[in-house]
C-alpha cells in the first residue's frame, strides 16, 4: 500500500503538468487566431487600400500622358474572388464563326477602334462606369500578379480592342486587391460604360447580364458572345460588344458572371 504523501505529490505533479499543457495550447490557439485575423485584415483591407491607390495613380498618369483632365472619381465602386481571370488579337473585323465580318454593323462614326497592340501587362485605357462611381485602368492580359492584383481590369488576350468589331472582353476582381467589379451585379440595362484611350472615348450601353455560369464558359468572351453553358444567354449576330466578367458569389471563385454591352458612340480626342 502506497504512502498517502506519495500519492498526494504525484497527483499534484500531474495536475501541474495538465495545467501547463492547457496553458500552452491556449497560447498556441490565441497566436493562430491573431495570425488569421492579420491575414484577413491584410486581404480585405490592406490589399484593397494599396491596389486602389495604385489604380488611382495610374489613371491620373494616363490622363496626364493624354493631356486630358480627370473626368470622374477613380475609386472602386467598392469586390471577385480574388481572381476573375479564369474564363478563357486585336485588329480587323470580328467574325461570327462563319467567316462573315461585323464591319457593316459599325455604329455611326466608328473608325474601327484602336489599332495599336498594347504590351503585355501595359495599362493603356481607362474604364468608367458611372453607376458604380468607377474609373479604373485597363491593362493587357489577365495576369493576377501583374494586372488584376494591382486593382486594374484586365483585357482578355485574343479578344478585340476598344471600338473594334467583335468583343472587347475584360476581367476584374470582385473581392480584395481593389475589387473594381464588386458591385457589377448592380448594373442594369441602359447603363453606360466608357472606355477612354489615347485616341478616342468609346461609349457602350449595357444590354444583357448572365448572373452565373461556369468558370470555363469561354463562349461569353467570343467575338459573338454566347454562353456555351446556358445558350439562351448571348448573341447570334456580329456586332461591337463589351464583356465584363468577374467571380460569383462573393468571396469565391467557383462561378463567373458576365455583363454585356453594345457600342453606341465614339468620339475622337
Amino acid at each position: 500500500m502506497r504512502a498517502p504523501g506519495v500519492v498526494h505529490h504525484g497527483t499534484r505533479r500531474r495536475r501541474a503538468a495538465y495545467r501547463r499543457a492547457v496553458w500552452s495550447g491556449a497560447e498556441v490557439l490565441v497566436t493562430v487566431g491573431v495570425v488569421l485575423l492579420l491575414l484577413v485584415a491584410h486581404q480585405l483591407w490592406w490589399t484593397n487600400r494599396q491596389a486602389r491607390h495604385g489604380a488611382e495613380r495610374k489613371v491620373q498618369a494616363l490622363e496626364r500622358e493624354w493631356g486630358t483632365p480627370a473626368t470622374g472619381s477613380s475609386g472602386s465602386g467598392g469586390g471577385a474572388e480574388s481572381g476573375a481571370g479564369a474564363v478563357a488579337g486585336s485588329g480587323g473585323d470580328a467574325q461570327d464563326g462563319t467567316g462573315r465580318t461585323a464591319g457593316r454593323n459599325s455604329p455611326s462614326g466608328s473608325s474601327g477602334g484602336d489599332r495599336k497592340q498594347p504590351r503585355w501587362s501595359q495599362a493603356y485605357a481607362v474604364l468608367g462606369i458611372p453607376r458604380l462611381s468607377l474609373r479604373v485602368p485597363v491593362a493587357e492580359g489577365v495576369s493576377k500578379a501583374n494586372v488584376l492584383n494591382k486593382g486594374y481590369v484586365g483585357h482578355y488576350k485574343g479578344t478585340q480592342q476598344p471600338g473594334q468589331a467583335g468583343n472587347f472582353a475584360l476581367a476584374g476582381h470582385r473581392n480584395t486587391h481593389g475589387e473594381p467589379f464588386r458591385y457589377l451585379p448592380r448594373l442594369r440595362r441602359g447603363d453606360t460604360i466608357t472606355v477612354e484611350t489615347r485616341a478616342a472615348v468609346y461609349t457602350y450601353t449595357v444590354d444583357r447580364t448572365l448572373s452565373q455560369t461556369s468558370a470555363r464558359d469561354v463562349g461569353v468572351i467570343r467575338p459573338v458572345p454566347r454562353s456555351t453553358v446556358r445558350p439562351s444567354y448571348g448573341y447570334t449576330r456580329p456586332g461591337y460588344y463589351i464583356t465584363l466578367t468577374t467571380c460569383t458569389p462573393e468571396y469565391t471563385s467557383r462561378y463567373r458572371m458576365a455583363v454585356w454591352g453594345k457600342l453606341t458612340s465614339m468620339r475622337p480626342r
